[in-house]
């Protein structure tokens, strides 16, 4: 049996595990690693199936192009032409904003890394995006905006040293088993205080000190009210405010419109569940925020995430172990995708596509004379693009936006208004069945490179297999259409060179290099990380935030969008379960297991 120690594809809470593969190359289990710092040993039922859909017989194996109405298996040189081409010549036609990318958070950093510089420097667009915008697009503008990053600012084991944690918007023994269990232990073994809000009663609640159950849509007001409580028992954090923050007096005065018996008329709740969750959270030593797509969800997600970020930064809960604002992240790579510029506002680290010198270094470093200056389509504005007839082309790698986006309808008009569409995948999707084109992709078991969880640790995976039959891994697809569209700046042998030139265009990953990450540090290292003499860091803010100070951003509360009506009379939410996975095609449980 040969093991190979690789990263869960799934969540991102970024555990490791064993490959095991047979003499034949055939995967035939999953073992723990007992040393990663953050499975410990465990792994939830995603984890332990994470080899059974490699060898899946619906997996796809030769590229494919649609002819009549029907798809013909055809040689990978073909296809990958015809990729190319449909995509030039939309691109000289219409101009290259009527072309887009869909990158994902399920492939690895370089391979994201590769489609924003395939979109921006072979295709002349900043229109690149992927599944975050659905998920926590409102994280990263909420968090950058208050603090000057947009990620998780502690650890996943901090969640043992909080002495109060606050779980919002994250059912997260389901979304996030091994967090969650961090939660369950520390709360169970050590005492710990917890407050859950959620409208329904999950395993969590039960196990919490205060549950609040507001009505959906409501959070802003929740956290206002909190804030205000504390504000009024002069619970805040004095020193923290006056030294490392700005904008307060303008926090004061609205959250001052929130007292808890107004804020329990607006969430339905009582007066004294808000008074009390506000004074535990306050008084504890170190308090931490968890969240997900509970509240990043919403028309007004980016005002919940700031709201956080306020309640945080009051109370002095942030830079120090156990403590502060804490997203979890859906995907195994989600984090990663987003660091590494598969948005359509900036390059990898966060650097702005509006900036002449940031533009500039990319430039020379591409071997480009010019890239677009001005932000893209984002993946929603894009499927409203396409639906109007201005977006032509679209190339999709491991995305299902036909399932995953909202308003399936509007989807399926928009991807069947399209020129030309073609999608990477290792399943045939809801998505392939629009495709001109589909190319078969190679799992995260058959390819080399790094994923980021949620916690910003940057982690290998490492191939333990050969790719099945004849599909390809992804950066080697990507750099193949980069070649056949006539751009030679995409030229790479592996992975490792890929990160190699993240290394040196990204501040934030400059120290972790390809050794550091796969021989070194095996269970990898946390950005930022600037050169390759540093640790890593665990812990963001300590001293000071990326921004400078930290910025309060305070929201008065908005009803949600779209609210229940005669017609329409229930409130649905968002969520996961244990055994489903995002839009559920690489998810394969053992039929003993069931």
């Amino acid at each position: 049996m040969k093991r190979t120690l690789t990263t869960c594809p799934y969540c991102g809470t970024g555990c490791q595990f064993y490959l095991v593969a047979d003499d034949s190359g055939r995967l035939v289990g999953v073992e723990p690693s007992t040393q990663h710092v953050v499975s410990k040993g465990q792994l939830c039922v995603k984890g332990f199936n994470a080899f059974e859909f490699v060898h899946h017989p619906d997996r796809l194996t030769t590229p494919a192009v649609r002819r009549n109405g029907r798809l013909e298996t055809v040689a990978w040189d073909e296809a990958i032409g015809l990729v190319a081409s449909r995509l030039r010549e939309i691109q000289h036609r219409h101009g290259p904003d009527s072309i887009a990318f869909f990158s994902s958070a399920k492939t690895t950093n370089e391979e994201n890394y590769l489609m924003m510089k395939l979109a921006r420097a072979a295709f002349g667009t900043n229109n690149i995006d992927h599944c975050a915008r659905l998920c926590h697009a409102s994280t990263v503008a909420g968090l950058a905006a208050a603090f000057g990053s947009g990620a998780m600012t502690n650890s996943i084991s901090c969640m043992e040293q909080a002495d109060c944690i606050f779980v919002t918007g994250s059912n997260t023994t389901e979304q996030h088993p091994l967090i969650g269990t961090r939660i369950i232990r520390n709360v169970v073994e050590n005492g710990a205080r917890l407050i859950v809000s959620d409208n329904r009663t999950i395993r969590l609640a039960r196990l919490a000190d205060i549950h609040i159950r507001p009505i959906n849509g409501t959070d802003v007001a929740l956290l206002n009210s909190m804030m205000h409580v504390i504000i009024a028992e002069g619970l805040e954090n004095k020193p923290f405010i006056a030294q490392r923050t700005e904008n307060y007096e303008q926090l004061k005065q609205v959250v001052a419109d929130y007292p808890p018996e107004k804020a329990a008329q607006i969430c339905r709740i009582t007066a004294d569940q808000i008074a009390d969750a506000a004074r535990m959270f306050a008084r504890a030593d170190r308090a931490m925020i968890v969240y997900s797509m509970g509240i990043t969800q919403h028309t007004h997600g980016v005002d919940n995430v700031k709201s956080c970020a306020n309640l945080a930064m009051l109370t002095g809960n942030i830079g120090r172990p156990g403590t502060g604002v804490n997203p979890l992240r859906g995907q195994n790579n989600v984090q990663g995708a987003c660091d590494m510029g598969a948005l359509p506002n900036v390059y990898s680290g966060y650097q702005k596509v509006t900036d002449p010198a940031v533009r500039a270094k990319f430039q020379k470093a591409w071997g480009v004379e010019r890239l677009p200056d001005q932000p893209g389509l984002a993946v929603t504005t894009a499927i409203n693009a396409a639906a109007e007839g201005r977006l032509k082309g679209l190339l999709i790698m491991g995305e299902n936006p036909m399932l995953s986006d909202p308003d399936q309808n509007h989807v399926r008009t928009a991807l069947e208004n399209l020129d030309f569409l073609a999608v990477i995948d290792i399943f045939s999707t809801s998505t392939t069945e629009f495709a001109h084109v589909i190319l078969p992709a190679a799992s995260y078991a058959e390819r080399d490179g790094t994923f980021t969880s949620t916690e910003r640790r940057v982690q290998p995976i490492r191939r333990a297999i050969d790719p099945i039959a004849n599909s390809r891994p992804d950066w080697r697809i990507l750099c193949e259409i980069a070649a056949r569209a006539g751009y030679s700046g995409m030229k790479y042998d592996s992975p490792r060179q890929v990160m190699d030139e993240i290394n040196g265009l990204t501040p934030s990953y400059a120290g972790i290099t390809y050794d550091r990450t796969i021989t070194i540090a095996h269970h990898g290292l946390q950005w930022p990380c600037p050169d390759q003499e540093h640790p890593g860091t665990p812990i963001l803010h300590s001293t000071s935030f990326a921004r400078g100070r930290g910025l309060f951003s305070p929201a008065h509360y908005k009803p949600s969008a779209e609210l229940p009506d005669d017609d329409y009379p229930l409130l649905l939410t968002t969520g996961r379960c244990y055994w489903h996975f995002h839009t559920g095609h690489f998810l394969y449980i053992s039929p003993q297991l069931l």
